[in-house]
């Protein structure tokens, strides 16, 4: 391994032991209790799932109304193309 591969090693050990050091000392000195945490993660979670899941179904609405048009558009171009392919002749 390489210099730089065993600085970037080193690096990414220092950020993960942190990370666990911080997320171990939140967990000691939290306001609330276990069960209140959880709690308030769930409802939390189940809200945002909620928004994500209308915001999916508008984008979904949205995408399906422009795919739409664009067939409804393709649709005329063809039609217009070939009358004037039989008024040509």
């Amino acid at each position: 391994m390489t210099y730089a591969g065993r600085d970037a090693a080193k690096v990414a050990g220092l950020v993960v032991g942190g990370a666990a050091i911080g997320a171990a000392l939140g967990l000691l000195y939290a306001p609330q209790s276990g069960v209140e945490t959880r709690r308030k993660i769930k409802h939390y979670s189940r809200h945002y799932a909620k928004r994500a899941e209308v915001q999916a179904l508008r984008y979904g609405r949205d995408i399906k109304a422009g795919l739409t048009q664009a067939v409804e558009s393709g649709k005329s171009w063809l039609a217009k193309r070939d009358m004037r392919r039989l008024t040509a002749v």
